[in-house]
């Protein structure tokens, strides 16, 4: 078993120098946040980094929000209309909307945003995929005509990232990156404060009129209380937690787990965990390259992969409480099951895994594993992954670099000796990875999917079924058959749930339980 990385965590680990402050108006407001993660590529349109979809959730809206319930709500939208074929829906924006350059939001900014967003996403693709037309009715109204209904609609507009952009911006290829940032929701990106590596921020968008109601997960009134939030890039967890003990920050998104104990003896600082559905272990594998390209390959591995030692080297002690197996769905959502589950969660040979990887013509090419140097937990899932790739004879060869990095070479096609890759972990928030619809390390589709690009058109109709079957009962019976065929085709591999606390000052409170990092409605009291 892999030796996990230890911390020192008391006062001699947490010593550090204090950060600078930059100067601000006198009496302003300022909350200071840590995120899990460089703010690299500010487009979350264009990557799938959880910290581009917190940025775009602070600049941009959404017509329609999931409430705690996983149900959408009317968000920028006052309402809609849909006909008895549920073929037709008519959408009506709510008064009071504008981007932070003053202009108004107008219907054809919607369409030209859902066109861009429906190439990436994947609720997206497949409303696109039976969209016969969407067209401007007035500056305030818009229609979307559909093949055959598409019931999910107002989850599909309000579960992640479908931000309502400027016509202008949202015209932008979606596989290129926007370099404007003119925002609809209740924050400003101040683009020209922005050092990516170092810091960002956000001022309050004085322009963006909230809902008057509650806000629930995605939905509701997004009231912002402070003037401005600023970002600072901490990839060091010990200068992390030193800061966040003297006050220097406020909130810090991922603690190190290790660090926990320490910082719960502070009666200045909470522990909380917000994100109810926590978040799915993932190891990304090249499907277009060798020697992952080798289907009997895949399936060797899954004997030898331990969820069991990698949340221990993820969550040490706190194993127990913040962990917990999982399959191809994450546990909590209606479509977590059971199907084969043993493939992945029964007891580990591992020697059977060498006889397989040795079976399946492997020859010994080298195997680029990527590793984040500034995110502790995918640290330790690339160790533990490292260390099995040798464990099976497998040539791994551990390139370490930091995340922004990390997130901009996955998107390379090439092969590891140009730039490119073989494999590397993440982790995926759980509403994500909750369902067929957002699943996007299940998909099939090459090249228009996930980092890793296998093509699968067996699961990519078992999708389609999911997409159309009339109840809950038949969809979880689709997804059983997606989890099965996940073992035998492998797209992924799963490495456990886990739940991830968040650390902040005992003075703030307000904080929106949701699948993402919220700023609306903190309070600093």
């Amino acid at each position: 078993m892999i030796q996990r990385r230890s911390l020192i965590a008391g006062t001699a680990a947490l010593a550090t120098g204090g950060l600078a402050r930059p100067s601000l108006a006198q009496g302003a407001k300022v909350l200071r946040y840590v995120p899990q993660a460089n703010l690299a590529n500010p487009d979350p349109i264009w990557t799938t980094a959880t910290v581009a979809w917190l940025h775009g959730a602070m600049v941009w809206d959404t017509l329609y929000g999931i409430d705690e319930s996983l149900t959408g709500r009317p968000q920028m939208v006052a309402g809609d209309e849909v006909s008895s074929d549920g073929l037709t829906w008519k959408m009506t924006l709510r008064d009071g909307l504008f981007f932070t350059d003053g202009e108004k939001v107008l219907s054809r900014d919607c369409i030209a945003s859902l066109q861009r967003w429906g190439k990436r996403d994947g609720f997206g693709q497949r409303l696109m995929s039976q969209t016969a037309e969407m067209k401007v009715i007035d500056d305030k109204s818009f229609e979307i005509k559909l093949t055959k209904p598409f019931p999910v609609m107002r989850y599909a507009l309000g579960y992640a990232n479908a931000f309502i952009m400027p016509e202008r911006i949202a015209k932008t290829d979606a596989f290129t990156q926007i370099s404007e940032y003119v925002g609809s929701g209740p924050f400003r990106f101040l683009k020209d404060e922005w050092v990516s590596g170092a810091s960002a921020a956000w001022a309050k968008n004085e322009k963006y009129v909230p809902r008057q109601e509650p806000p629930s997960y995605f939905s509701g009134g997004k009231v912002v209380n402070f003037d401005r939030v600023e970002w600072k890039i901490l990839p060091d967890p010990a200068t992390a937690a030193a800061a966040l003990q003297r006050g220097e920050v406020d909130w810090w998104e991922n603690p190190l787990f290790d660090l926990l104990p320490s910082l719960r003896k502070n009666k200045d600082i909470t522990i909380n965990v917000l994100d109810p559905l926590g978040a799915l272990g993932v190891i990304g594998v090249n499907h277009e390259l060798p020697p992952f390209n080798n289907p009997k390959l895949l399936r060797a591995l899954l004997p030898a992969i331990d969820q069991e030692e990698y949340m221990q080297a993820v969550l040490g002690d706190e194993r127990q409480t913040l962990g917990r197996k999982a399959g191809v769905f994450i546990p909590g959502s209606p479509f977590a099951n059971d199907a084969d589950i043993d493939i992945v969660t029964g007891k580990r040979n591992l020697e059977l895994a060498k006889k397989l990887v040795a079976e399946s013509g492997y020859a010994g090419e080298p195997i680029t594993l990527m590793s984040p140097s500034d995110q502790p937990q995918l640290t330790a899932m690339a160790q533990v992954t490292d260390a099995l790739f040798k464990s099976l004879g497998m040539n791994s060869k551990y390139s370490v670099m930091d995340w922004g990095t990390l997130v901009s070479r996955r998107a390379s096609h090439e092969p590891p000796e140009k730039g490119g890759w073989n494999s590397f972990c993440t982790t995926w928030g759980g509403l994500s990875v909750s369902n067929p619809g957002s699943h996007f390390p299940l998909r099939g589709n090459g090249k228009g999917g996930w980092f890793g690009w296998p093509v699968d058109d067996a699961m990519e109709n078992l999708r389609e079924k999911w997409f159309e079957a009339p109840t809950l009962t038949a969809q979880k019976t689709i997804c059983e058959d997606m989890q099965r065929l996940a073992f035998k085709d492998v797209p992924f591999y799963s490495t456990g749930q886990w739940f991830t606390p968040t650390a902040y000052r005992s003075n703030l409170s307000g904080h929106v339980k949701a699948g993402l990092v919220l700023f609306w409605g903190v309070k600093k009291t």
